[in-house]
């Protein structure tokens, strides 16, 4: 097999200590950048620096001496030629309004990790960062099947880089790629974080599915017409069908809905099991499953699309209006006939 070519060193910030960030800042380290993690709490910081170990996010991986910690964020991104945005996407408006705060620099392309829509104003997150950082600004999102447990541990997978700019997509396909990374590209953004935010909606179905005992037919049945209605729904809201059959689509939601690792499908199989969610995101602590808030913000995007999201709408009733899951699980059976594809799905 032919070595990959060498990467072209590049200095890199992650903005996000969290589990997805830190194992996002170990691979680009390994890639031969000059990274820095950044983290919005100097005290954990600094026990980071200490035990070189990020024990609330990604326990068990150690933190390379070569990767440089950082809390303060005018110095993590002071000269950097790549920024990655890996905050939750309930708080990615905290900290692009802070990044819109810093002395004005050049246009350092942003490349975005996080998986949901801002419940707040329906947004996606290139839509947040036309609004706080300007229009036109060099931007890509990065998805696909990729739980951070297993990147930190150079588990192979393969992600895909949209943007609408080749060379910003094409950049950071370089800047990621490596023999346990591989990275596409594309330009459909809209898609792609759709995809990405999407489906950990329907993880909390599969998850429900797990925790009523549901069999191998019912959970591939749900997955099969899940990613049918997400590229429904991604139509309607101006993303393109076929990019829901690729990685950010299909590829993230078979692993959300089936792996030990996910949070979403967690939450569902507890709720699945009888438990009480406010119960269930106290026993996760700081770990966030973006589903949740995804289920409204899916929900009410649906509405204003005029989308038909019958396994959406079922989760959001489960999450924010008490339903029994037995009973959304009957309810979606219970639906009126129907071809399983129109003529013009694709289209």
């Amino acid at each position: 097999m032919p070595k990959p070519e060498k990467t072209r060193a590049m200095k890199i910030s992650v903005l996000s200590d969290g589990g997805w960030g830190t194992a996002l800042a170990l691979l680009l380290t390994a890639n031969g950048h000059q990274v820095s993690l950044w983290g919005p709490f100097p005290d954990y910081v600094a026990e980071m620096r200490r035990c070189r170990e990020n024990s609330r996010f990604l326990p068990g991986v150690p933190l390379p001496p070569t990767l440089e910690l950082e809390a303060d964020l005018a110095t993590a991104t002071a000269g950097r030629e790549l920024l990655v945005l890996a905050a939750p996407s309930q708080y990615m408006r905290g900290l692009l309004e802070k990044l819109a705060a810093l002395p004005p620099r050049r246009a350092t392309p942003l490349v975005n990790v996080a998986k949901g829509i801002e419940v707040k104003s329906l947004k996606r997150m290139s839509e947040l960062v036309a609004e706080l950082l300007g229009p036109g600004r060099p931007y890509a999102v990065l998805s696909g099947p990729s739980h951070a447990e297993e990147v930190g541990r150079r588990v192979p997978t393969a992600v895909v880089a949209a943007s609408t700019d080749p060379a910003v997509a094409a950049t950071v396909q370089e800047a990621f790629m490596n023999p346990a990374f591989r990275v596409y590209t594309a330009s459909d953004v809209t898609g792609v974080e759709l995809g990405g935010a999407l489906k950990n909606v329907l993880a909390i179905a599969a998850g429900i599915c797990d925790g009523m005992g549901g069999g191998d037919n019912t959970k591939a049945a749900l997955m099969t017409r899940g990613i049918t209605e997400l590229a429904r729904l991604g139509k309607a809201l101006g993303g393109r069908p076929q990019t829901f059959f690729g990685l950010s689509g299909i590829g993230d939601l078979i692993v959300t809905c089936t792996s030990r690792h996910s949070r979403n499908r967690h939450v569902g199989e507890e709720l699945g099991k009888g438990r009480q969610l406010p119960e269930i995101q106290r026993e996760m602590g700081l770990a966030v499953a973006e589903g949740v808030t995804t289920a409204e913000s899916a929900f009410r995007l649906a509405r204003q699309a005029a989308a038909d999201t019958p396994i959406i709408d079922q989760v959001h009733a489960v999450l924010y209006a008490g339903k029994e899951p037995r009973q959304a699980m009957a309810d979606l059976m219970a639906r009126q006939a129907k071809p399983e594809l129109p003529d013009d799905f694709l289209a």
